[in-house]
């Protein structure tokens, strides 16, 4: 178990794959990925459908153990570790949390991740009144995430943007080093879709902590991106600033299916 409390200063690194992959019989869904993440940054990683970003993530989640490779956290080597105990230690990611408890309320299942957040487990047991801050600071990530209105909902009675608001609210009241996002605003409504994507800006102007999102919409990741990775069949395709990635021609061809000429006329019919 990694030892939170006892990081002293924030690293130069906090999340690694050093040669990460994953084979099933003869398909290879990742393909030796090396990347190092920083404290302070938003890393978008994209690519086409079964590009293999998904399985990236189930691997640094836990989700999955992978066929080669390392991961490290804080520079410790999480590969072995299972899922739980890498949330406890500092990696969230969303939907690890979803519908915890779908016929508790949605202020109770934010509770009971801060209660196990602190050490307290996922005590179905304790009376409220005991850890009346744990359900302050479960309202307030309600809140933040526009849901106090659902509060005494029950988790699995939610449609879905509204699950996948809780599914957010979940990861901040664990309050990881490192956040996964996986396509986040997916099943939102455009009025929804704000609320979360100005959470996550503030949450990446957090010099402390780590952020990896998954991410069609482009016109989100050029909002949001310090950093862009691209996965084409399991490998990894490029890496590096956003624009100099994103018009570069062998990431058109293997992304967008289109040479950069030909996204250039679209965009500018578009606008």
């Amino acid at each position: 178990m990694i030892e939170r409390d006892h990081i002293v200063s924030v690293p130069r690194v906090s999340l690694e794959t050093r040669g990460l992959g994953i084979r099933f019989g003869g398909h290879v869904a990742v393909n030796a990925v090396s990347c190092a993440f920083k404290p302070g940054e938003l890393t978008c990683i994209v690519g086409p459908n079964g590009a293999g970003k998904t399985t990236y993530f189930n691997l640094i989640s836990g989700q999955l153990r992978p066929t080669e490779g390392q991961i490290l956290l804080q520079g410790d080597d999480i590969t072995s570790m299972p899922t739980s105990a890498r949330a406890l230690a500092g990696l969230g990611r969303a939907f690890q949390l979803t519908n915890l408890f779908p016929q508790l309320s949605v202020l109770e299942n934010v509770r009971l991740v801060i209660q196990a957040r602190r050490g307290f487990g996922y005590s179905l047991f304790s009376l409220w009144t005991s850890h009346r801050d744990a359900i302050e600071e479960a309202e307030m990530c309600l809140e933040r995430v526009a849901l106090q209105h659902r509060r005494d909902a029950t988790a699995a009675s939610l449609p879905h943007g509204d699950q996948r608001k809780l599914e957010v609210a979940l990861l901040i009241a664990l309050n990881p080093d490192v956040f996964l996002f996986d396509e986040p605003t997916a099943g939102m409504s455009i009025d929804e879709v704000p609320v979360i994507l100005d959470l996550i800006r503030e949450i990446k102007a957090d010099q402390s902590k780590t952020v990896l999102l998954v991410e069609h919409k482009m016109d989100v990741v050029r909002s949001l991106a310090d950093r862009i990775i691209v996965l084409h069949n399991g490998t990894l395709l490029a890496d590096g600033d956003p624009a100099v990635v994103m018009e570069s021609p062998i990431v058109h061809e293997a992304y967008l299916g289109m040479s950069v000429q030909e996204a250039a006329a679209i965009d500018g019919a578009a606008s």
